[in-house]
């Protein structure tokens, strides 16, 4: 597992692969997170796998220290 953080748009990726290829999310589903204030992006593979959550409204769903922890 990694985790991308881009502070400018206060989004995290977390990836559950090693590698996710260009153009091998197929399918996205966005999960309203708790409060309002974050939303998960679920990313799939054809195969129904999931590859990655991108955390839109990172600073509000995740903690402090994940994100400090988190490369950009």
């Amino acid at each position: 597992m990694h985790i991308t953080h881009d502070p400018e748009n206060d989004t995290a990726y977390v990836r559950l692969v090693a590698h996710v290829e260009t153009g091998s999310a197929v399918r996205q589903v966005t999960v309203p997170g708790p409060g309002g204030e974050t939303d998960l992006i679920l990313d799939f593979d054809a195969a129904g796998r999931l590859l990655g959550v991108e955390v839109v409204g990172a600073r509000a769903g995740l903690t402090p220290e994940t994100l400090a922890r988190a490369g950009t």
